[in-house]
């Protein structure tokens, strides 16, 4: 009897295509009221799950915390912590995208000074919505990142080089805690996440 591990067809079973890395949605969902964004252009129905050329579902750790025995070490599970999320986005034409970070980082910290920091966290806070999807289209599994804020927003590059090249930048967000959503296979709905951490 052949090793089942050997099984080419087993493998392509199992496999059932793969999980494309290319085929995936990310939206901002409740950007603050007062960054400027009057189109919504971060939103479900806007520019930026369209525009959004790359990011990642984020990396998650859990800790470890060691406690002494008889000179050896137990390990017990930890707090979780939670990765930074990185987006590349394309810039369009009008630069709308890209002035809705600028205000919304303003709107953190006020440049002028005047209000350095806000007072309710909730006014500068959002939750990314990252959809990763199947061949058909059909959601595969959800994830959200809750209590997100941009911190970092990434130059764009300008030179009279460059030719056939179009603007992009980076931006990254903090946020609390992730929640992963099942799977369409498994009998659960993908859009509604189940909690991590």
């Amino acid at each position: 009897m052949a090793n089942e591990f050997f099984n080419i067809n087993q493998f392509r079973e199992s496999l059932n295509s793969g999980s494309k890395a290319n085929l995936f949605r990310c939206e901002i969902l409740g950007v603050p009221g007062d960054v400027d964004d009057p189109e919504g252009i971060l939103g479900s129905n806007g520019k930026f799950p369209f525009l959004c050329r790359s990011g990642a579902i984020p990396a998650y750790t859990l800790g470890i915390i060691e406690v002494p025995f008889r000179g050896r070490r137990i390990k017990v599970p930890g707090d979780r912590t939670f990765a930074d999320w990185t987006v590349t986005v394309i810039n369009d034409e009008s630069q709308g995208v890209r002035k809705v970070f600028d205000n919304w980082i303003a709107y953190i910290n006020n440049p002028d000074g005047e209000e350095v920091i806000r007072e309710n966290t909730d006014d500068y806070r959002c939750t990314i919505q990252i959809t990763h999807l199947k061949a058909d289209g059909s959601k595969s599994r959800v994830y959200q990142l809750y209590d997100a804020f941009p911190t970092d927003i990434g130059a764009v590059d300008l030179s009279y080089d460059s030719v056939d090249v179009i603007q992009e930048f980076t931006v990254t967000f903090q946020y609390h805690y992730m929640d992963a959503g099942g799977t369409a296979d498994d009998g659960t709905d993908a859009s509604e996440p189940v909690a991590i951490g």
